[in-house]
């Protein structure tokens, strides 16, 4: 009789086993690899392996994205300088730090930031996950050392869940760095009124005077061509484009050390160009029309000038199609 309800327990023990077995939970769905929804015409992105793109680790960074916990005070997050009204710029033109401070350039779109080979003006951070750093470390910014910051979301229970279940890791500089960088590469822009016309064949998506900026954009006649190019307007090369005869800010010289590169700053996207005034690195200019004459004038001769930077001695409406044309590349 021992023996049988002895061989009973073991049957039940290892029944039991079997049947938790079987009701392991599911996997999260929201930890699966997605692929990116890019316009059309554009090429896929480089993604690095460690932080492919699932809808958990987006839906993180994005939170931490627009979440001011990150700076020093808690009154700003990255959001703060990218609004995404105005095409993820903020409409100044110099930024406005924690403490009434200013920031030293104007913040770029980080619309289409997934093509960019190096991060801001002057090129000085290689890729998405090191840029998080610097805003959050910068005085002029968020001005707050970033492993306090990872303490603040260590402290945060919904935070230390969200990591979990982004990366399977507690919050570190790692997994907070990789997830806004995960939401930032989503950030897509590329349906306008050229497109319309460049993809879709649409003849009448562009007015008469819209062509004809089209046709001197593309054209020794306007020059922009040369670095504002491809499906994203522009080849990330850094150009002194004569801005000033004496620039306060040195641009890419002060990532290299070289005179030759005084004054030089990254070709920015002309994606959206008519809803993200002031321009140039410093925001001094606050319409196209400026921008354009600018151009037109073949700006000041600093020594580092680029020689596609020279007066076009454009007409009054030559001048209006070139800005009727930018305004196409608006996203609809």
């Amino acid at each position: 009789m021992k023996k049988i309800i002895t061989l009973l327990i073991f049957g039940i023990i290892v029944f039991s086993c079997k049947k938790e077995k079987a009701t392991d939970p599911i996997p999260d769905p929201g930890n699966e690899e997605i692929l990116l929804d890019i316009p059309q015409g554009f090429p896929y992105p480089y993604v690095p392996s460690d932080n492919k793109p699932t809808p958990n680790r987006i839906a993180l960074g994005e939170k931490l994205f627009f979440d001011p916990i990150l700076s020093r005070d808690s009154s700003l997050s990255c959001g703060s300088c990218h609004l995404p009204n105005l095409k993820f710029t903020d409409g100044v033109p110099l930024s406005a730090g924690i403490s009434g401070r200013t920031a030293m350039r104007n913040s770029m779109t980080i619309l289409n930031v997934a093509y960019q080979p190096y991060a801001f003006w002057d090129g000085g951070v290689p890729n998405l996950e090191q840029q998080v750093l610097a805003p959050i470390e910068n005085p002029n910014e968020m001005d707050f050392d970033v492993n306090l910051a990872v303490e603040r979301l260590k402290n945060n229970p919904e935070y230390v869940l969200e990591f979990q279940k982004s990366y399977n890791l507690d919050p570190s500089v790692y997994t907070l760095t990789r997830a806004i960088a995960c939401y930032e590469r989503t950030l897509f822009t590329g349906k306008s009124r050229y497109d319309r016309l460049v993809h879709d064949g649409d003849s009448s998506a562009l007015t008469i005077s819209e062509k004809n900026g089209m046709t001197m954009f593309f054209n020794e006649e306007g020059d922009c061509f040369h670095c504002h190019v491809d499906y994203n307007f522009t080849d990330y090369s850094f150009q002194n484009n004569g801005l000033y005869l004496v620039y306060p800010d040195s641009g890419r010289a002060r990532i290299t050390g070289r005179s030759t590169d005084v004054g030089k700053f990254k070709v920015p996207s002309l994606r959206n160009v008519e809803l993200t005034a002031p321009y140039m690195h410093d925001g001094s200019m606050a319409t196209l029309e400026e921008v354009v004459e600018h151009y037109n004038s073949g700006g000041e001769l600093h020594p580092n000038k680029s020689n596609v930077v020279r007066p076009k001695n454009l007409t009054t409406q030559q001048k209006q199609d070139l800005v009727n044309f930018l305004k196409t590349l608006t996203d609809e």
